[in-house]
C-alpha cells in the first residue's frame, strides 16, 4: 500500500460514526438492501457489534477510519465453517487499493484465526466490488434476480464466495 499512515486495526465500537457516515454518502445507499432510517441504524449496529468478537477490522489513514470489513460468523457448529462478510470504503479513498488491502486481510483473519473454509458476500448486481472480488479469487456461486425494487427498478442478488 503506497498511502503514507495506512494502517489496519481492529474494528471499534465507535468507528460507527464512520460507518454511518459512508453508508449515507451520496450513492452508496443504492449498493444496500436497507433504506428507511431505523433500518440503516438496526443494519449498523449488527454490523458493528462483531467488532466484539474481534472479527472486524478497520483500514485508518493517519489514525481516521477509511474501511470497515467485518465477517458475520456463525454461532452454529455446523456451520462455523464459513461466515457471509460485509465491506464499505469511505467514497473519497475507493479506487486507491484500500478494498484489495481490506479483503486481504478479512481472507488471512478468516483462515488464520477463526479457521474458516470458505467466506462469502451477497451485492446488488453493478456494485463496483464485485470485480475486486473477482480478482481476488471470489466466484460467483448464484445470481437471483428481481431481488430488491430499487428506485431505478429491480436490481439482482448476486451471491460470490471463495475458498480459503
Amino acid at each position: 500500500m503506497d498511502i503514507p499512515g495506512f494502517d489496519i486495526r481492529y474494528t471499534y465500537l465507535t468507528d460507527i460514526t464512520y460507518l454511518r457516515q459512508w453508508v449515507q454518502s451520496p450513492g452508496m445507499l443504492k449498493w444496500f438492501p436497507m433504506g428507511t432510517e431505523k433500518e440503516i441504524e438496526d443494519a449498523l449496529q449488527c454490523w458493528i457489534g462483531f467488532c466484539r468478537w474481534s472479527c472486524s477490522v478497520t483500514a485508518t489513514i493517519n489514525h481516521v477510519p477509511c474501511a470497515v470489513g467485518t465477517l458475520f460468523l456463525m454461532p452454529y457448529k455446523k456451520v462455523a465453517h464459513h461466515c457471509l462478510f460485509k465491506l464499505i470504503v469511505d467514497p473519497h479513498w475507493q479506487r486507491k487499493g484500500i478494498g484489495q488491502a481490506m479483503v486481504r486481510n478479512l481472507k488471512h483473519l478468516a483462515r488464520n484465526y477463526f479457521h474458516l473454509e470458505m467466506i462469502s458476500t451477497e451485492v446488488f448486481e453493478g456494485n463496483p466490488i464485485i470485480s475486486l472480488l473477482k480478482k481476488n479469487d471470489f466466484a460467483e456461486i448464484f445470481r437471483q434476480e428481481k431481488f430488491a425494487k430499487t428506485e431505478e427498478g429491480y436490481k439482482a442478488r448476486v451471491f460470490l464466495e471463495t475458498q480459503l
